[in-house]
C-alpha cells in the first residue's frame, strides 16, 4: 500500500527543523587566473579575463574561476568598464556565490574515519566504527550509524560500507515514494533502478523505467519527492513544456522550493 506523506520511514522522523544557513562570504579580491585587467567596485577589486569575440554586444560570465568578459573587437576599454560598473551589483553577487560554493565544495571532501558526519535525509549523522556491530545499523536517537568495522579500518573500507548502506536506504525510500506518486499521477512504474550519474538526478523512459540517483538520499524528503514526481510526470508528458509542469504541480504545488535546494546544495564527495 502506498505511503502517505505523513507515513514516512521511522529514520526520517529524527530530522526536523530548518537547516542552518551558511555565513555570508567575506568581501575582498576576486581574480580570474587569466586576468589581464582589473576594476574596482568600492572596496572590491575584480581581476577579469577579457576576450575579444565576433559578437554584437558585451557579455559577462561568472564561473568557478571568476569573471570573464567577452566584447566585440571594436569596443574600447572605457566602454567595457562602463558596462562592468553598470552590472557591478550582479557581478559581485555572482562572485560571492561562486566563492561560497568553492568553500562548500572544499568542506564536502569527506575524511573517512570514526566520527565523521554525512548528510542523511537532510540532517547530519555520525559514522562510528564498532567491530561488535553486525553490518550497519542506524541508531535513531543519537543519529549515529554504527559500522561493523574495526577502529583501524582503511578510509576506503569505511567509504564503501557507508555507500552500500546509503544505497540500500535510497532504494527503500525511492520505492515507497514511487508507489505513492505513481498512484497520485495515475501512471505505472515498470522498473526502478539506482543511478550514480554525475550530472543527472533522474531519468524516465516511455516504457515506465525510472532511474534515480542514489545520492538523493542526502536530501530531505521534499527534495526526493520533487525528483520522483518530476520523473513520474514524464510518463505522462515526455517534455518540459507547460503541460509537464502542470502535472508536477498537481502533486507538488510548491516544487520550486525543492528544485532550488536541489540546484544549490553541495553534497559530500565519495571519491
Amino acid at each position: 500500500m502506498p505511503l502517505s506523506p505523513a507515513a514516512q520511514p521511522l529514520q526520517l522522523s529524527l530530522f526536523d527543523g530548518a537547516p542552518a544557513q551558511p555565513p555570508a562570504p567575506a568581501a575582498g579580491v576576486f581574480k580570474h587566473p587569466q586576468a589581464g585587467r582589473e576594476i574596482r567596485f568600492g572596496e572590491h577589486v575584480v581581476g577579469y579575463a577579457l576576450r575579444r569575440a565576433r559578437r554584437r554586444s558585451i557579455g559577462f560570465v561568472v564561473g568557478a574561476e571568476g569573471l570573464t568578459v567577452s566584447a566585440p573587437r571594436w569596443v574600447g576599454l572605457a566602454e567595457i568598464e562602463a558596462a562592468l560598473r553598470e552590472k557591478s551589483a550582479w557581478i559581485l553577487r555572482k562572485l560571492h556565490e561562486q566563492r561560497e560554493r568553492a568553500r562548500r565544495l572544499d568542506e564536502a571532501r569527506v575524511d573517512w574515519r570514526d566520527g565523521v558526519e554525512i548528510p542523511f535525509f537532510g540532517r547530519r549523522i555520525a559514522i562510528r566504527l564498532d567491530a561488535q556491530s553486525a553490518g550497519a545499523l542506524l541508531h535513531a536517537e543519537s543519529a549515529t550509524l554504527r559500522l561493523g568495522l574495526p577502529p583501524g579500518a582503511e578510509p576506503a573500507q569505511i567509504r564503501d560500507a557507508v555507500q552500500s548502506w546509503l544505497q540500500r536506504q535510497a532504494r527503500r525510500v525511492f520505492e515507497e515514494r514511487c508507489r505513492l506518486f505513481a498512484e497520485r499521477l495515475g501512471v505505472s512504474v515498470k522498473r526502478l533502478a539506482l543511478s550514480s550519474a554525475a550530472t543527472r538526478w533522474g531519468s524516465a523512459s516511455a516504457d515506465g523505467s525510472i532511474r534515480l540517483n542514489w545520492r538523493l538520499v542526502h536530501f530531505a524528503l521534499p527534495v526526493i519527492d520533487y525528483v520522483v514526481a518530476h520523473e513520474l510526470a514524464h510518463l505522462r508528458e515526455m517534455n518540459h513544456g507547460p503541460a509537464f509542469w502542470d502535472v508536477v504541480r498537481s502533486v507538488m504545488p510548491d516544487f520550486e522550493q525543492a528544485r532550488g535546494t536541489l540546484r544549490n546544495e553541495v553534497l559530500p564527495k565519495f571519491d
